[in-house]
């Protein structure tokens, strides 16, 4: 790690050592991946203003979120099999967060399970929540989730159908079908298979055992994929919030009119994103829709922000845009498969460096401070 400068030396370094279809899965969007490019196009596209002469030595990069305080305004987001980036990929991640003090979200569909993570950390992680058709299930998930004293429950609502992501069903992940070839490649990451030998066996940790009929995880793999739920509506998080007591994240939210419902239906806080451009394709970068969602809530809800970011400039740019805070997935997954928990680590370093940075050559002392006016026109 010492001589990782930036997160796409991370993503170089997992390129290296992951499987190519564990390092696809992470990496690719859907279709044509239209949206996945906008969302890095179009955070590139909007600039920074300079300032000079400005007393900048009390920079401060504190914030809160959820009305926890946080060193950072930054948080890990869910992500599906990072277990399968490194052996017990969601306990390193995890720790790696809550040693920077900001949040962590254990995935649905995480190898880990809840109470594997739970018992490995020293502190609440938040939950993230797909509602599947089995609404046994799901509220199993959740009561589990009570029991583990996770502290946010993160309902993410931009997947009542899976869309395709071609790389996916090229490497046999989607459906579950592993191919001769992905077994040759795995035999060439000797790194990598050493992790998963000394970690978790690889399953889905919070359905394995679950889910009748399933054995191992291609078939569970294959039950998820006809789980997703069409019907999911408004109604549904009424539900959700009377089994759930604690704190309510909606993650997905890409238009005016949604984030309003979000607002409506109880929710402290939405996410404004389009899945890392990995379910919807064609739509608006979810950058581009930051504002407007933003500026719709005002301050009846928290709003998030996640889709694209690769830097502290990037957060810096979604904080002047009317984020409160921003999640990274690839960024620290890149780092997760580099080097494990270190790799993490390195990743959530790198992005505090450079907000911190931005923050200072932009004139700005404290993370509230970040507005409209921090960006050139």
């Amino acid at each position: 790690m010492r001589y990782v400068t930036c997160i796409d030396d991370l993503r170089e370094r997992a390129g290296r050592k992951v499987p190519r279809a564990f390092f696809d899965y992470a990496e690719a969007g859907s279709y044509t991946q239209e949206t996945l490019r906008a969302n890095r196009s179009d955070l590139e596209r909007i600039k920074l203003r300079q300032r000079v002469m400005v007393d900048v030595s009390a920079r401060n990069l504190s914030t809160t979120i959820l009305g926890e305080k946080v060193p950072l305004p930054l948080g890990l987001a869910p992500v599906a099999m990072a277990g399968l980036q490194h052996g017990n990929g969601e306990i390193l991640a995890c720790r790696a967060a809550q040693a920077a003090g900001i949040p962590f979200t254990l995935s649905t569909l995480s190898i880990c399970s809840i109470e594997e993570v739970a018992q490995a950390v020293d502190a609440p992680f938040w939950f993230q929540l797909y509602v599947m058709k089995d609404r046994g299930i799901v509220r199993s998930l959740i009561e589990r989730a009570v029991a583990a004293k996770c502290s946010a429950l993160m309902l993410t609502v931009d997947l009542p159908v899976h869309a395709q992501r071609h790389c996916d069903v090229k490497n046999g992940l989607m459906p579950s079908a592993f191919k001769i070839k992905n077994l040759i490649d795995a035999a060439r990451k000797p790194g990598w298979a050493y992790s998963l030998i000394n970690g978790k066996r690889p399953t889905f940790g919070n359905l394995d055992g679950h889910v009748k009929g399933t054995k191992g995880m291609r078939s569970l793999g294959q039950w998820v994929a006809s789980q997703f739920d069409a019907t999911l509506g408004w109604k549904d998080v009424e539900w959700i919030r009377s089994v759930w007591p604690g704190k309510l994240i909606v993650k997905g939210i890409l238009d005016v009119e949604d984030a309003r419902l979000a607002a409506k239906n109880g929710a402290a806080a939405l996410v404004v994103s389009n899945h890392g451009g990995r379910q919807i394709d064609g739509a608006p970068s979810a950058i581009s829709m930051l504002p407007k969602v933003a500026d719709a809530v005002g301050s009846a809800i928290e709003v998030m922000f996640d889709s694209g970011i690769r830097s502290g400039q990037d957060v810096f740019r979604a904080l002047a845009l009317g984020a409160k805070s921003c999640l990274i997935g690839r960024s620290y997954v890149y780092g997760l498969g580099a080097g494990g928990e270190r790799g993490v680590a390195k990743a959530i370093e790198i992005i505090r460096g450079e907000l911190d940075v931005s923050m200072a050559l932009s004139g700005i002392n404290r993370v509230n401070q970040i507005g409209p006016h921090v960006l050139s026109r």
